[in-house]
């Protein structure tokens, strides 16, 4: 295990890495960093950033270097991330990569491999309440009555970056922007594959045996 727990979670889209990056975190407890989670917060609070970056994602494209550079190096010159930190989302270039390199070089990569048919599957089949924020899967946990939340009755809504064209579109750009990573971090004998497919916690049993922590 790296000394500094210091980690970035990679992987298509649906590959499990927010999820498996929380379980990490707490399990190091080390903040988990997500600029998936900050600019959802900055759409949902309408600042100018998340005007911007809610257009780019309705698209079905990526938030741009400079945006989500300057976002994740104000977030790890925060005191809680001095210890070590876990990066859900980032670096997803070469060009994001480098500028991740300028401030630490200790960081340890963890891929998780899914195919593109089982991340749309996983994907596209997602629905959640706008209200309680209860998610569900029309394969592994549906709802009761269709289309409604379980616990308030509220329609379900899906969002629309989770739509089957859009999925196939994010693995297109993951494929062609993101993939150069794996080849990256390989050379600096810093990557750790992970098979994404069996279930949540078969997969973080095996990144804590890998990891030894």
């Amino acid at each position: 295990m790296s000394p500094n727990k210091q980690f970035i979670l990679l992987g298509p889209p649906g590959s499990g890495k927010g999820t498996q990056a929380k379980f990490l975190a707490a399990k190091l407890r080390v903040p988990h960093i997500s600029t998936g989670e900050i600019f959802r917060d900055h759409i949902s609070r309408q600042t100018d950033l998340g005007k911007e970056v809610d257009n780019i994602l309705k698209q079905g494209l990526l938030v741009s270097d400079d945006i989500t550079n300057k976002i994740v190096a104000d977030r790890l010159n925060q005191a809680d991330a001095v210890p070590g930190f876990v990066l859900d989302g980032y670096p997803r270039n070469l060009v994001q990569a480098a500028f991740l390199n300028e401030s630490t070089m200790n960081v340890q990569a963890l891929d998780l491999e899914l195919s593109d048919d089982e991340a749309v599957k996983r994907i596209s089949r997602r629905w959640t309440c706008s209200v309680c924020g209860a998610i569900y899967h029309l394969d592994f946990k549906p709802p009761q009555n269709s289309g409604i939340c379980d616990i308030d009755n509220t329609p379900l809504s899906q969002r629309s970056d989770q739509a089957e064209n859009i999925v196939r579109d994010r693995l297109v750009i993951y494929h062609k922007q993101t993939e150069p990573l794996l080849a990256y971090y390989k050379r600096e004998g810093r990557l750790i594959v992970i098979d994404g497919t069996p279930p949540i916690p078969q997969v973080t049993e095996n990144i804590n045996k890998v990891l030894q922590i």
